[in-house]
C-alpha cells in the first residue's frame, strides 16, 4: 500500500528551489527558509509569478516520482516539469484506444458521472439532515436539488454518448450550485454566491471553490502520472493542448466529498471571511496570499483523515483515494477489473 505523503506547497514570491542532497531546499535572496526530504513528499506545487528551481531538482523529482507544477498565485495551472514516462506502454496505448472509441469511453465516464452526482447527493442530504431543523425552507430546497440529481443520476446508465452524459452533468451541476448557498450556515453574511462562475470566479465562494479545485487537479494528475497513466488523455473531457483531461475526469469523484466539504468547513467555521478576498479591477475575486496558506493547511488537514475504501474494503487517508482510483482504473484498463468502480463516500 503507498504511504500518505505530503505536498509541498511554495507561495513565496522569489523563492529558489534546489537540490540539497536528498531534500528540496526552499531559499529567498540565499537565505535558506526550508528544508525538506524529497522521501517525505508526493509533489511540490508553487503558486506564483516569481519562483524557480534548478535542473537538478527538476531531475530528482522526476526520478522519485515527485510531481512538480507551477501556478499563477491564484491557482491557474501555467506548467509541470515531468520526466520520463514511466508505466508499461501497453497501458497507455489501451487508454488512447478506449479513449478513441467513444462506447468504451461512456462505459468508463458513466461511472465516474454516477458517482459525482452520488457524492454529491450524499452532501446536500446530510446538510438537509444536519440543518433542516432550523430552517425547514433550506431543507426543503436541499431535498428537491437531491431528488434532482439522483434523477439525473438514473439518466447516466442509458446514456450512450458522451454529450449525453456531459448535458446530464451540466443539468446536475446546475441544480447543485442553485442550492450551494444553503450550505453554509453560520458564515460571514458578506460571503456570497451566485451561481458557478469561473474564468475568472466573480465571488468570494466561486473564488475559494476554484482554488481547492486546482489542488484537487494537481492531486489527481501525479496519482494518475505515478500509475503510468496519461493524464492528459481523458474519457468524459475532451482533448485540449496543456489540459490533464484525465486528471479531470478522475476530480468528478472528489468535487463534493474533498474539495466542496473543505470550502464549506472553512466558510462554516468561519476561518475564511470576507477579508480574506480581495476584488480585481476585472471583477474577479481572489484569495489573499496569507489566505491561500489557510487553506492549504486546511486542506492537507482534510487528506489526512482516514476513510475504509467502500470497494477495496480498506482503511486508507483521504489524501490517497485519488492515488487508488488511478490504480483501479489502470486495473481495468488492463482487464483485471470488468468496470472501473468509482468512488462512493458513505
Amino acid at each position: 500500500m503507498r504511504r500518505h505523503l505530503n505536498t509541498l506547497f511554495i507561495t513565496l514570491e522569489g523563492a529558489y528551489l534546489r537540490k540539497d542532497g536528498a531534500a528540496v531546499e526552499v531559499r529567498l535572496e540565499g537565505v535558506t527558509k526550508l528544508r525538506v526530504p524529497l522521501h517525505n513528499l508526493d509533489g511540490i506545487a508553487c503558486f506564483g509569478w516569481d519562483i524557480s528551481c534548478s535542473a537538478a531538482l527538476m531531475a530528482a523529482c522526476a526520478t522519485a516520482g515527485v510531481s512538480l507544477s507551477f501556478h499563477n498565485p491564484y491557482g491557474k495551472f501555467l506548467a509541470a516539469s515531468q520526466g520520463f514516462t514511466p508505466g508499461n506502454v501497453l497501458l497507455r496505448r489501451e487508454q488512447y484506444r478506449r479513449a478513441d472509441h467513444e462506447p468504451a469511453a461512456v462505459a468508463i465516464a458513466s461511472p465516474i458521472i454516477s458517482a459525482k452526482l452520488a457524492n454529491s447527493r450524499h452532501l446536500l442530504l446530510r446538510a438537509a439532515r444536519d440543518h433542516g431543523g432550523k430552517s425547514a425552507e433550506r431543507a426543503h430546497a436541499l431535498i428537491q436539488a437531491a431528488d434532482t440529481l439522483a434523477t439525473r443520476q438514473g439518466l447516466v446508465g442509458r446514456a450512450t454518448t458522451l454529450e449525453t452524459l456531459r448535458g446530464i452533468e451540466g443539468d446536475a451541476a446546475a441544480a447543485y450550485f442553485a442550492v450551494f448557498p444553503h450550505l453554509m450556515t453560520n458564515h460571514d453574511p458578506a460571503v456570497t454566491m451566485a451561481g458557478r462562475s469561473r474564468r475568472p470566479p466573480l465571488d468570494p465562494v466561486n473564488a475559494l471553490l476554484s482554488f481547492l479545485y486546482t489542488l484537487l487537479t494537481h492531486d489527481c494528475r501525479s496519482a494518475l502520472e505515478s500509475c503510468g497513466l496519461d493524464s492528459q488523455c481523458g474519457f468524459l473531457h475532451r482533448d485540449r493542448p496543456g489540459r490533464p483531461s484525465l486528471a479531470l475526469d478522475l476530480m468528478e469523484e472528489f468535487r463534493g466529498f474533498l474539495a466542496d466539504r473543505t470550502a464549506l468547513s472553512l466558510l462554516n467555521r468561519k476561518q475564511l471571511t470576507s477579508r480574506d478576498f480581495d476584488t480585481l479591477e476585472s471583477g474577479a475575486v481572489v484569495l489573499q496570499d496569507a489566505s491561500r496558506k489557510v487553506v492549504m493547511t486546511a486542506w492537507q488537514e482534510r487528506k489526512q483523515e482516514e476513510i475504509t475504501h467502500p470497494f477495496l474494503d480498506e482503511k486508507t487517508t483521504i489524501g490517497l483515494l485519488p492515488h487508488l482510483q488511478a490504480r483501479l482504473l489502470a486495473r481495468h484498463l488492463r482487464g483485471d477489473l470488468d468496470a472501473y468502480p468509482a468512488f462512493l463516500a458513505r
